[in-house]
């Protein structure tokens, strides 16, 4: 990667929506199947989620993807942690992500891009599907333990890789 002109490292800031429920086997959380994005794709990931745009903070960014890629609006979200990590190999390797819950929005969720999406799909927090995005899954093995942290961090010495 190549260093910006000011020699500080770029931070590409990203916001996650985990639409919860409660099931019949417990609290449940909607996951996306990714395809045909280039990144994890086959993977199950966050209901909706994508980088916070210029000008724009984080829940709104939350609410802009859930409307984009699931199709609810008026989400009542709620903050859960902020992660930031590192990775090394990636083009940007420096990110910072905002994820959230959401236990009420309006409309039905649905796949409204097929061609990012293959399948959306509810499942208990308590038996998540195999595979999930490496990051993603940490925080939601921390929900499903009731410990989430404000703050975490993944890639970096001393993180809870």
């Amino acid at each position: 990667m190549t260093a910006p002109p000011h020699g500080r490292f770029v931070v590409v800031p990203a916001a996650y929506v985990f639409p919860v429920r409660d099931g019949p086997h417990g609290r449940e959380v909607l996951l996306q199947l990714r395809r045909g994005t280039g990144f994890m794709d086959e993977h199950w990931a966050a209901g909706a989620a994508g980088h916070v745009e210029r000008g724009e903070t984080a829940y709104d960014a939350a609410r802009r993807e859930a409307a984009e890629e699931i199709g609810v609006h008026d989400l009542a979200l709620d903050f859960l942690t902020t992660l930031q990590r590192t990775g090394g190999g990636e083009p940007i390797g420096e990110r910072v992500d905002f994820f959230f819950t959401a236990r009420s929005w309006r409309g039905t969720p649905r796949v409204v891009e097929p061609h990012r999406c293959a399948a959306l799909r509810w499942f208990p927090l308590a038996a998540l599907p195999d595979p999930v995005v490496p990051h993603e899954r940490v925080v939601l093995e921390a929900i499903a333990a009731g410990t989430a942290p404000p703050y975490l961090t993944l890639g970096f010495e001393g993180s809870i890789e």
